[in-house]
Parts: structure tokens; C-alpha cells; sequence
């Protein structure tokens, strides 16, 4: 391979696309502007050939749409393989080293704007031979030749399986959804769809199938099905090509022996997750002939779930990608642990995480690098010659220096719980008697926090907040007692944990008692309503943003506008989750910010989309008419085209300005003291 300098492919693409950073103008404010955290990532993605050869990313800037481009990286050129004015490419994959499939989405307009499925093409890494795979309803925008009825075409319900299959060949696998009358998911059918001439054969599957799972050959061995409260999973044997079903537990509250598939490894093995009667999960191989756990786990990341997955070629498991109090990697491949030396040694204070062409000769290696006060990177490395050569970062214009360092930490909640957090502080080092928001995650049954460079909590640390973002109880990949320890906790235990790590940060010394302000989205929106009513003294304010405002309207819906929802969670999940409507009527009545919303005094800040389904607006519609008649300082906005969480920029830009305004108001420093 050629050398090539160290800026010049990145130049090639800024040239290529017009790449430009969101500054501040001359003489402008030095607080960093709102663009700069909530714009839509310059660059979005990257993946090597299976060659190794060209690279394929997505690239953008303001005011144009995102594109595919491929780099030859001997020929050091760069091509726009598809790009359009009405669409934007959202994601791709390789198919082979000539061919990439991907789809198209409209990032301009929120759902409520976008009647348009995402359709599904195919196109050489020179931007030739251009086929359409699957229909997109709406306007067509990409003109082939011949009339349509004389292309296969597939329903707009199929979709990329977010797996690579064996990029040797024009075929790939994808999803084709079977729907029923209402738009219901019966089942997901699996297809071998050919990217040149459009046809497709349908993989005989065991049953109904939520999802799908490559082996590390490519090709289709394991699926998922959850119904009724239980998961069932099936293998399909290599050898006869038939599937046997290899384990079942309940899908909500787990059973004993549950483990969830992380991926095949080469000779067919099975790696999974699960906790082997210990309180965390660690990352176990599975016998597929015994249909049982090998005696010894292959990683154990003490304190936390096993979270991550696994990095393999061909016939090889090179490692795992995992997640602790940081993202980081396992190699149990020698030359990928010198690879991984290498990279962190050239790249210093940030997380390298490695990605690798499908072919063991592949010249290079995709490096993505971040640190909490550094967003996304991309860059190339080469072993062979310890060249390191940068592609281009998610954004521009972001100083380092500017940006809040990051913590993880932990505070003892009131019964001796320990309680997982991430502690941001403004940058500059003044860490006292700050005014804090407590941001709270959603979900609620996930990990919420994850270190790195996030635009919420860097926005609010640059306007002089200092941000805790706690993983209360009930919060995933901290053991099964941490999670068990939030069923049916909903305002109350969970909602504890939150104020006891506001009190915590008084404690030291770093949060003003008289300035602490609560704020989240879906979940974390109801905890920011409960928390004040339950603790009035110590919120000055709450901001709630796509929140849910009553458990009962999550199960029973409205007549105007049901949510999304699935029955099957509604039925078995919901009750040992959050809590039954009949046995446990009380307590969701006592934990509803509707019903007590006469409690709440405090200025509020309330945001909601119309056309969400996973929390409908008339939450936020019937909670407002509640809390209005009585608190004057509530402040109320609809972004109409919107769904649960923001989607256009201009409705990021929109809410976090109101967001600035608001705590500068209220605890920031335009706040009056009392």
C-alpha cells in the first residue's frame, strides 16, 4: 500500500463535501454555541471493505444532506457513492468489496412530517449499478432504467439486519416484517436477497421470530421469540439444517439458568451472557451439544454486567468490546493486544475502541477514539507501519479544553444501597457550591450512563451546571440485585435514590442546597415531576420532556391515541415491573404526578411531540391542565412534527435554548435567592 499523509484523506472528504465547522463569529460570546452539541454529526459512521482496501462513511454538514462516501485507500481518492437532495443516506452496510447496500431517511423533518419507510439499495463502490431492493412509500427519487414492473422489488417492511453476513458474495440477509391488519409484528421473516438481480428466498425459520442470528460463517443459526411471558430460543443445526429449540425462561422477571446470545465465535460456538447464579452477568460459551454453560466464564467484569460484544473474522474470535465504568476491549488475539498497545500509546487519554476488515491481510484497522471532553473520532492505523491516519471527527468546532470533565462515582442512597453516577463538572476546575442538575435517564429498566462525550450534560456543564446522572436502583448492568431492587419503585425507592445523591453532592461541598434543579425525558420526565412532590424543599425547578405523567394512561391508553407499547409487556412485564392496576391501584395513584399535581409549586419547563407514540401527548396535555390551576409558572411547548425525543435539529436547537433560559432563571445566574 501507498503512504499517504497524515491530513490528506481528511481533506479529501472536507473538499469533497464541503465539511464546515459550527464557530463562534469573530468577537461572538465564548460560551460555545447550541450547534455545537445538538447539530447533526458531520460524520456518522465508518466501516472498512472486507478487503480492507476502501473505507465507506457517511458525511454531512449544515445545510446538506448526508452521503455515502468511498475512499480508495491505495488510490487515496474519495467518491460520493449516493447522495440525493431530497434524502439523507442513514445507514449502509458492505455486501462485498465491490457492493454496499443502504437506506435513506429524511432528516429534516421530524415523524410527524415523514409518512416515508426507508426503502433499501444497493450500489458499486464507484456509484455504479444502482438498485432499488426495497419500495419506499412515497416520492421515488432515484430513477433506474426499465419500468418498475420489471424490477423485483421488495415490501417497504424489509430492512438491513444489523449484522454483516459473509460479504463473498451479491447476496445479503435481511428482515422482511410480517404484518398483520393493525401493523402488528407477527413475525420477522429472514431473506437472502440478491443486491444484483433482486431476488429473493425466503430462510425456512422454526416458528414465529422476533429476531435473527448470524453465525460467524454469516449465515442464519439462532432466533428469538418472546410471547406469553416466555422466550424461546431455537438453533439450527449445520449439519441437517434443522431447528431445535435450546432454551426457554421468562422473558421480564428472568428464570434460573436465563442467558441472553451475545454471538458465534468460529467452529460454531455459542458465547452468552448470563450471571450463573452470581449477582452479575459475565460473558460464558454455551454447549450446544449438552445444552450447557461451560464450567468457567471467558470474561468477568467485576462490579458490572457483562455489556458488549464480540469481535471476530472468519473462522476466528479475535475478542470482545465491553462496557465497565468505561467502554474498553478484551483481545485474546496476540496481535490484536500489540495493535491495541500501539494505538493507545499514539492516541493518549481517550478510549481506542478497534474495529477490523473482515480478511486477516486487511492493511488496516478502524480505530473510533473519544474521551468525555472529546466527541467521536475516526482515524485509520496501519500495524504494519504504525502509521496513524486521521479521517475526520462526528464534530467540529468542540474545545477540548472548554469541555467538563467526567466522573464516574458512587453515593450511598438512605438504605445503604450504592448508588452508580456520572458527575460532570463545568470546565476550569471550579467544582464548589455549584448549581446542579440532577438529569435523569430513561427507560427506566436500562443502563442509563455511559462515559464519553455526551451533548446533554457537556451543553449544561459549559453554562456553568454541575450534572449528576444517576443509575438508580432498577437501572441494568449492575447485577440483578441493583435492578431487582427497582420493581415497582416507581416515585418511590428509585425516586429516593435520586434526591439522596442530590444531597450527596451538597455533602461535598459541590451543589448549592438552594440550587438544584431536576430534569429528564420519558422516565426520567415523570421522576423530574415526582421529585417535586415528594421533595418540594430541595428542587428548585423541573424540566420534563417527553414524560410519562400517570402509569395508568401507560397501560390503558386514550381513545384519541394509543401507544406503542407491546401487549405482551402490557400483560407480563408492566405488573411485576411498575406495578398491577388492581392489586397495587394505591400505590400507582399515590406515585402519579396527575393525581398529585396540586403538590407541585415549583416553576416547570414542559416539552412534548404530538405525534409520539411510546408516550402520547395527551400525557403531558392532562398533566398541564392539572398543574396549571394552581402554578403559574409553567412553561409549555408542542413541536408538532416530533415523537418521543427530538429528531430535527432545529428542535434540539429550540428546546435547549429554552432549557438555558430556564435554569439561568431559576438557579443559574439570573436566579433570585430566597
Amino acid at each position: 500500500m501507498t503512504a499517504f499523509s497524515r491530513l490528506c484523506l481528511r481533506s479529501v472528504l472536507a473538499v469533497l463535501l464541503g465539511l464546515a465547522a459550527i464557530l463562534p463569529a469573530a468577537g461572538q460570546a465564548t460560551l460555545p454555541p447550541v450547534e455545537l452539541f445538538f447539530s447533526n454529526p458531520l460524520l456518522d459512521d465508518a466501516a472498512l471493505s472486507p478487503s480492507g482496501r476502501y473505507l465507506a462513511a457517511i458525511s454531512g454538514a449544515p445545510g446538506r444532506r448526508d452521503a455515502l462516501v468511498v475512499v480508495d485507500l491505495v488510490e487515496n481518492k474519495a467518491k460520493a457513492v449516493a447522495g440525493y437532495a431530497e434524502v439523507d443516506v442513514l445507514e449502509f452496510q458492505w455486501v462485498n468489496d465491490n457492493r454496499l447496500m443502504f437506506n435513506v431517511s429524511d432528516k429534516q423533518v421530524g415523524p410527524g412530517g415523514d409518512q416515508l419507510a426507508s426503502g433499501l439499495y444497493a450500489v458499486d463502490r464507484d456509484g455504479g449499478n444502482l438498485r432499488q431492493l426495497a419500495s419506499r412509500r412515497g416520492v421515488e427519487f432515484v430513477s433506474e432504467g426499465g419500468s418498475r414492473l420489471d424490477r423485483r422489488i421488495q415490501p417497504w417492511h424489509t430492512f438491513m439486519l444489523d449484522q454483516p453476513g459473509a460479504q463473498n458474495s451479491n447476496a445479503v440477509y435481511v428482515r422482511s416484517l410480517d404484518l398483520d391488519d393493525y401493523g402488528v409484528v407477527r413475525t420477522v421473516n429472514l431473506l437472502r436477497l440478491d443486491t444484483v438481480t433482486g431476488q429473493a428466498q425466503t430462510v425456512q425459520r422454526p416458528g414465529p421470530v422476533d429476531s435473527w442470528l448470524l453465525d460467524n460463517a454469516g449465515e442464519p443459526r439462532l432466533t428469538l421469540r418472546s410471547e406469553g411471558g416466555k422466550t424461546r430460543m431455537h438453533y439450527r443445526d449445520p449439519t441437517t439444517g434443522k431447528w431445535r429449540q435450546i432454551a426457554e425462561f421468562a422473558t421480564y422477571t428472568g428464570s434460573r439458568g436465563a442467558f441472553s446470545p451475545v454471538g458465534f465465535g468460529n467452529d460454531g460456538k455459542l458465547f452468552v451472557r448470563t450471571n450463573a447464579g452470581k449477582d452479575t452477568t459475565s460473558l460464558y460459551s454455551f454447549n450446544l451439544a449438552t445444552g450447557q454453560l461451560d464450567t468457567d466464564p471467558v470474561v468477568v467484569t467485576e462490579g458490572y454486567d457483562f455489556t458488549g460484544g464480540l469481535v471476530t473474522r472468519p473462522g476466528k474470535l479475535l475478542g470482545v468490546i465491553l462496557e465497565t465504568d468505561a467502554p474498553g476491549s478484551v483481545w485474546f488475539d496476540k496481535e490484536m493486544q500489540a495493535t491495541q498497545a500501539a494505538v493507545d500509546k499514539l492516541l493518549p487519554g481517550t478510549v481506542n475502541l478497534i474495529s477490523v476488515a473482515a480478511r486477516a491481510d486487511a492493511p488496516w484497522v478502524l480505530v473510533r477514539s473519544f474521551s468525555d471532553t472529546r466527541p467521536l473520532a475516526y482515524n485509520l492505523y496501519n500495524p504494519s507501519t504504525g502509521k496513524l491516519n486521521p479521517i475526520g471527527s462526528s464534530r467540529e468546532g468542540i474545545d477540548p479544553g472548554k469541555m467538563g470533565r467526567q466522573d464516574p462515582v458512587r453515593f450511598k442512597a438512605r438504605d445503604g444501597r450504592e448508588i452508580p453516577a456520572l458527575l460532570t463538572l463545568p470546565a476550569g476546575g471550579a467544582g464548589k457550591n455549584l448549581p446542579l442538575v440532577v438529569l435523569v435517564h430513561g427507560g427506566p429498566y436500562v443502563r442509563g450512563n455511559h462515559w464519553g462525550w455526551d451533548g446533554e450534560s457537556q451543553f449544561l456543564a459549559s453554562r456553568g451546571y454541575a450534572v449528576l446522572e444517576p443509575d438508580y436502583r432498577g437501572s441494568r448492568g449492575y447485577g440483578t440485585a441493583h435492578y431487582r431492587a427497582g420493581w415497582k419503585q416507581w416515585g418511590l425507592a428509585m425516586q429516593d435514590d435520586l434526591a439522596d445523591g442530590a444531597r450527596w453532592a451538597v455533602a461535598q461541598g459541590i451543589a448549592d442546597a438552594k440550587r438544584i434543579c431536576i430534569a429528564g425525558a420519558s422516565y426520567g420526565g415523570y421522576a423530574a415531576l415526582m421529585g417535586l412532590v415528594k421533595d418540594p424543599g430541595l428542587y428548585k425547578c423541573g424540566i420534563n420532556w417527553v414524560g410519562v405523567t400517570d402509569i395508568n394512561l401507560l397501560y390503558d391508553g386514550h381513545w384519541s391515541f394509543n401507544n406503542d407499547l407491546d401487549e405482551d409487556y402490557k400483560l407480563y412485564g408492566m405488573p411485576v415491573l411498575i406495578g398491577d392496576q388492581v392489586k397495587d391501584a394505591a400505590q400507582l395513584k399515590a406515585t402519579s404526578p396527575i393525581e398529585q399535581a396540586a403538590k407541585i409549586t415549583q416553576p416547570l419547563l414542559l416539552a412534548y411531540g404530538a405525534v409520539d407514540r411510546r408516550v402520547p401527548l395527551y400525557h403531558g396535555n392532562k398533566f398541564r391542565d392539572a398543574v396549571a390551576a394552581h402554578n403559574k409558572q409553567v412553561e409549555w411547548v408542542v413541536y408538532q412534527d416530533e415523537g418521543h425525543g427530538w429528531t430535527q435539529p432545529q428542535t434540539r436547537f429550540d428546546f435547549w435554548t429554552r432549557v438555558e433560559r430556564f435554569l439561568a432563571k431559576h438557579i443559574g445566574s439570573g436566579a433570585v435567592q430566597k
